[in-house]
């Protein structure tokens, strides 16, 4: 499976993933898998993470990377990062992304980010990720970088995992890396 995932970040580099997560000890393991991954690539990381989290990420990741390795990641907050304009608005959010990645883009260095997706409650407008994912999904392929989106599988109602199915041309699970049958390509309308 990893392997699988792995070499279609080398082949391709443009590859957006949906990881869809239960339980946090499966998503610790996954995210840390994929940082280290990265870094033996010769990758940066981008992680757009919480304080909490990215704590058991660190303490994980400082048992596998040396010093010098852990330069390679690089965290952003991901509450700072979905909410930079006070709320979930996916131009200021897709901006905020645009400026992180910059340096990297300016000085031809490859990179790959994981995003945690999460938000405060069920009231915030869920179909916003769909415009945000489509953006994503653009940014992907024009910057030529690999990105996994990971969302809390219990917390998902079934017509956002439609959302995400459509808008994600892969995805990981526990124990398996898929290509997304429901994915629908965005076109451009000229």
């Amino acid at each position: 499976m990893k392997s699988k995932m792995n070499q279609l970040f080398k082949d391709q580099k443009s590859v957006h993933v949906l990881y869809s997560y239960n339980g946090m000890k499966y998503y610790i393991e996954q995210v840390v898998s994929f940082i280290q991954d990265g870094v033996v690539a010769g990758d940066y990381v981008i992680l757009i993470e919480n304080e909490r989290v990215y704590r058991m990420i660190h303490n994980e990741l400082s048992t596998r990377l040396t010093k010098d390795q852990m330069e390679f990641v690089h965290r952003v907050n991901n509450f700072d990062f979905y909410y930079s304009s006070g709320s979930y608005h996916p131009p200021a959010i897709f901006d905020y992304f645009n400026k992180t990645v910059q340096p990297y883009m300016e000085k031809k260095i490859s990179f790959r980010s994981w995003a945690h997706v999460e938000w405060a409650t069920m009231e915030d407008p869920l179909h916003l990720i769909e415009d945000f994912e489509k953006i994503v999904d653009k940014a992907v392929k024009q910057l030529s970088f690999p990105l996994i989106c990971a969302y809390e599988g219990e917390r998902m109602p079934d017509y956002l995992k439609t959302i995400l199915m459509e808008t994600h041309p892969y995805v990981l699970m526990e124990d398996d890396f898929i290509v997304s049958e429901q994915y629908q390509p965005v076109i451009d309308v000229k």
